[in-house]
């Protein structure tokens, strides 16, 4: 693989997307994942194991919750991001135990801080759309790369989309760069949310932009 995502979703938008038993979702960007592209489950053998990030475990369930299912005993989220992107990361020295993979991920979430700049650029949830483009300026303004950000299309009858994920890219040193592909570079990886029969893509330039502040 060449490159790290950082994944960061909306849960207000990741519960409308789905029926299940979300509660009072956070209402600040959560951590989906970090996912190197174009690799999955490189390593079925190396099963998860909570006990391996019982120190993190106060901040993974702050920063990093299982948005669809409330209860905070459960690993299950966890358990899917570590066998499916986790073993792969791991060729990676500093990503090759499960403390190192899911303390980084929390280091970089930290370090991108997306809540804060956000909120610096006057982005914050709202009953009125956004342009998708003023919210790309304020993200290249902020960090002087291009993320990736998915929305949810418009339902039957709505002309806005939803904002549900931003991905950061890494490189393998862990430096920021661009998401959109380099050259020769293809990209595979497809969004690996897909709730129910509705999934996030990217969004469109276009079409005004919904950032909800609750589960409507």
């Amino acid at each position: 693989w060449k490159k790290l995502y950082l994944a960061h979703h909306w849960p207000v938008t990741v519960c409308k997307m789905s029926a299940n038993d979300c509660q009072d979702p956070p209402e600040y960007w959560t951590i989906h994942g970090l996912w190197p592209d174009k690799t999955e489950e490189c390593n079925r053998t190396w099963h998860f194991n909570v006990t391996e990030i019982k120190d993190l475990l106060s901040d993974m369930r702050h920063y990093w919750p299982d948005v669809l299912h409330s209860s905070l005993n459960r690993t299950q989220f966890w358990k899917h991001e570590w066998e499916k992107h986790g073993t792969c990361a791991a060729t990676l020295q500093v990503l090759n135990s499960q403390k190192k993979y899911f303390g980084k991920a929390l280091e970089l979430y930290q370090h991108v801080d997306l809540n804060s700049c956000l909120l610096k650029a006057g982005i914050k949830p709202s009953s009125s759309y956004y342009q998708m483009t003023a919210i790309k300026e304020a993200l290249t303004r902020f960090y002087g790369v291009m993320p990736k950000i998915q929305c949810l299309p418009p339902e039957e009858g709505e002309k806005a989309q939803t904002i549900g994920q931003i991905e950061f890219c890494f490189t393998k040193e862990l430096q920021l760069r661009n998401c959109t592909a380099l050259k020769g570079e293809s990209n595979a990886m497809q969004a690996d949310l897909k709730l129910g029969t509705e999934e996030l893509s990217v969004c469109s330039d276009t079409l005004p932009t919904y950032y909800p502040s609750q589960v409507q």
